[in-house]
């Protein structure tokens, strides 16, 4: 009596797996339906509404998904892959989307057909296709600017801006190359989050937008009318310590019994700050700038000897004003000294632009830090604006650190999808079949850019895969803009190396996870209507219930 029991168990549990798979699979398609016609030059543009009632117009796959609220949690590991794959390499959030949609689309017909998850899993596709791009991958040499321009244009092409020109490509090269600090052994490192500020100001037009060799802040001088507006060549120091009378930490009583007290202990106030200040003056510097409050006292000291003075600067800003002057942030003015003092900086200056004022630490000496200034009609196109620049600046910092090239327009893909079919032909048993799939999902890519161009898709697919038969015509793709069938060298249509390794992998891995859930279960506690009665107590079934029906689930 117990064996069918058992089976009939079994066979429920595989049924409910499969469900799970479908749902998974569904929900996954859906996510890469959504942003499909974003790819490539030719692309849609997504209008997005955001909680507060704002609107976003973008084609970048990564803000188009963080907008996205999905109940799915396998729709919300979809969108967590294009975040990872836009922090890693800040390229290439579409492409992993459809990829891993279309990986999971192929293992459908092999779940049906009651495949394991883990026959299906593509790990070894995975380590060829790697292979492959390792066999076709083209090095540079980075310190061509010619060819940098036309990698990172080629790489933007696909972006709202590319109709701008050369412009957001030369913007990201100058910002790259001027934070770029050489580690030795061939090494570079460029952080762009940390050392490369973009200020966006409303107003003039996009070809005044430009790199400053230096930092820009959204600040004036604490006492406009006393204090220099513009120095060249000035001696600044950095401090993160509050110039102003400390106060209690706690509520503090002091007893006066005479009327002298009070005075002298303002008194004190007062020596306290002129100590501090006098301790800085010494160093003559013509800039002081604390990220900390700056008391009315210690500004008329400054004042006094002829020396400007920002307060409440952001930590990020200080940071950049240090790496691009040479000064040192200090913490208490008594341990300053003369190597604190940062004189890298040509020109200090403070503008107006719109009715704003800015401050321009400007025209340095080597700076490892700088400020994109980007300048346009309205809020929205600077935004896009700052999203191509970004894209732009992780492509010119991937080459950077890995001078390697691999053709775009879907050549890649092409290449990869024969030589998988190709070797798929000598693996034997049940693993030929996930393996062969795999193939044929890497040919989503470039038949989504044909589709988003509007050329007669099955046509120009045929026509790419007789030229990619043999492996052959690696450099083989589709233009983007025309549709038309070219060589990726001759058109300059590039891909860095790393935006493309790290697609495939972030997309297979990501697929191969999906596929081995074979249930969901929720944490959540579900709310109690009022007036319903408490959850019973769970039951514990004994061996006597064994035989019972209830051991089969509903």
């Amino acid at each position: 009596m117990h064996a069918p029991v058992l089976v009939l168990k079994d066979s429920l549990k595989r049924e409910s797996g499969t469900k799970v798979h479908y749902a998974n699979i569904q929900a996954s398609k859906a996510v890469a339906d959504i942003i499909r016609t974003t790819l490539g030059p030719r692309s849609m543009l997504k209008m997005l509404l955001d909680a507060g009632g704002g609107i976003v117009v973008t084609n970048d796959g990564n803000a188009i998904l963080r907008e996205l609220d999905l109940a799915h949690p396998a729709a919300k590991s979809m969108i967590e892959l294009s975040r990872t794959q836009d922090e890693e390499v800040g390229d290439g959030t579409t492409s992993v989307i459809v990829l891993a949609g279309e990986m999971l689309h192929v293992a459908q017909a092999f779940i049906e057909k009651s495949y394991h998850p883990t026959i299906i899993c593509y790990a070894e596709a995975l380590e060829d296709a790697i292979a492959v791009l390792d066999k076709i991958a083209m090095s540079i040499d980075v310190n061509d600017r010619a060819t940098m321009l036309g990698l990172v244009k080629s790489c933007i092409g696909t972006k709202f801006t590319s109709q701008f020109g050369d412009l957001i490509a030369d913007l990201a090269i100058d910002a790259t190359t001027t934070v770029g600090v050489d580690l030795g052994q061939g090494l570079r490192e460029v952080d762009i989050k940390k050392y490369i500020k973009v200020e966006k100001v409303p107003g003039g037009q996009l070809e005044d937008s430009k790199v400053l060799r230096g930092v820009m802040i959204n600040k004036d001088v604490v006492a406009p009318g006393k204090m220099k507006r513009k120095i060249v060549n000035p001696r600044i120091v950095l401090l993160d310590c509050p110039l102003e009378y400390k106060k209690g930490e706690n509520q503090t009583n002091a007893e006066l019994v005479r009327e002298e007290d009070w005075e002298v202990l303002l008194k004190m106030e007062e020596e306290y700050i002129e100590n501090i200040c006098m301790q800085i003056l010494k160093f003559k510097p013509d800039l002081v700038i604390t990220e900390k409050g700056l008391s009315d006292l210690a500004c008329h000291y400054f004042s006094k000897a002829g020396v400007s003075a920002l307060r409440r600067l952001r930590k990020t800003d200080n940071n950049r004003i240090a790496k691009a002057c040479g000064a040192v942030i200090v913490n208490r003015p008594d341990e300053l000294q003369e190597s604190d003092v940062g004189t890298g900086a040509g020109l200090f200056e403070v503008r107006k632009i719109g009715d704003k004022f800015f401050a321009f630490i400007v025209d340095c000496i080597e700076p490892k830090a700088c400020t994109v200034l980007l300048r346009g009609p309205s809020k929205d196109l600077l935004n896009e604006v700052e999203r191509n620049l970004q894209d732009a600046m992780s492509v010119a910092r991937n080459i950077i650190k890995n001078p390697k090239l691999v053709p775009g327009g879907g050549a890649t893909e092409l290449t990869v999808s024969a030589t998988l079919k190709q070797k798929s032909s000598t693996i034997e048993g049940i693993e030929k079949w996930p393996y062969e799939a795999a193939a044929i999902a890497f040919e989503a890519i470039p038949r989504t850019l044909a589709q988003n161009c509007g050329v007669n898709v099955i046509r120009t697919m045929t026509a790419l895969q007789g030229k990619h038969a043999n492996g052959e015509n690696a450099w083989v793709g589709i233009d983007g803009n025309s549709g038309a069938i070219v060589d990726m060298k001759e058109s300059k249509i590039w891909d860095a190396y790393n935006v493309k390794a790290q697609t495939f992998k972030t997309a297979i891995e990501a697929a191969c996870m999906l596929l081995r859930i074979d249930d969901i279960v929720s944490g959540i506690k579900k709310k109690q209507s009022p007036g319903q009665a408490p959850p019973s107590k769970p039951t514990v079934e004994t061996e006597a219930d064994a035989d019972g029906e209830q051991i089969l689930p509903d």
